[in-house]
């Protein structure tokens, strides 16, 4: 094992256990979707969501290697069939029997010159009080490469603001693949400033890629 993951950084290894869900299961996660390339920047979330009264957890890790953005994304699963399901139980492969508990950890790999685009959105208190290199207390890092589309549509006008005519609709598509908010009152000062420092690599690394 110890050579399977020997192209992860000890720091993330630290990250990944500090995190806490998991940890075994994501950092191998995590070596397959390597497969032995070097590790440049990397960035760990986690995230609580609360569903009624189902407490379900998630774990985030991004990594950057020389030619990809590795995506590593561990959520817990109910065991409770949806609809449409064509499982009688509902239960996913591998599940024994209802009740058991179950993780499920997926990565996904891609090409650096796929990436794109890369939206940083800081949100700043005050902004007449904003100091120099601050960058504020809380960050959303949006990432898209074209698996996940998201189209807006609105009514079209013509520009007379008395013209009732059906002018059809016109929209947007906008690559938006990942999303994470990292705040400082909720993630602690150091997750924003890692945040930032993930958010910047990347954007070099696309450039490059």
């Amino acid at each position: 094992m110890t050579s399977m993951r020997s192209s992860t950084p000890p720091d993330l290894s630290r990250r990944i256990q500090k995190a806490g869900y998991y940890p075994d299961l994501v950092a191998d996660t995590l070596s397959v979707a390597l497969a032995g390339e070097e590790i440049t920047a990397h960035l760990v979330h986690s995230e609580t969501t609360f569903d009624m009264d189902t407490v379900r957890r998630h774990l985030s890790v991004l990594a950057i290697t020389p030619t990809r953005l590795i995506f590593v994304h561990a959520d817990d699963h109910s065991d409770e069939p949806e609809d449409g399901d064509p499982r009688a139980d509902g239960m996913p492969p591998g599940i024994d029997h209802p009740g058991q508990a179950h993780a499920v950890a997926t990565s996904e790999a891609i090409a650096l010159r796929s990436v794109g685009p890369v939206t940083i959105t800081h949100v700043v208190p005050d902004p007449a009080e904003y100091r120099a290199g601050s960058l504020g207390r809380d960050l959303t890092l949006t990432i898209g490469w074209g698996a996940v589309s998201r189209v807006d549509l609105e009514p079209a006008t013509c520009g007379d603001p008395h013209c009732e005519a059906d002018h059809g609709y016109a929209g947007s598509i906008t690559g938006e693949d990942l999303s994470l908010r990292i705040s400082a009152e909720a993630d602690g000062q150091q997750a924003l400033d890692e945040a930032v420092a993930f958010a910047r690599a990347l954007s070099a690394a696309t450039v490059r890629g």
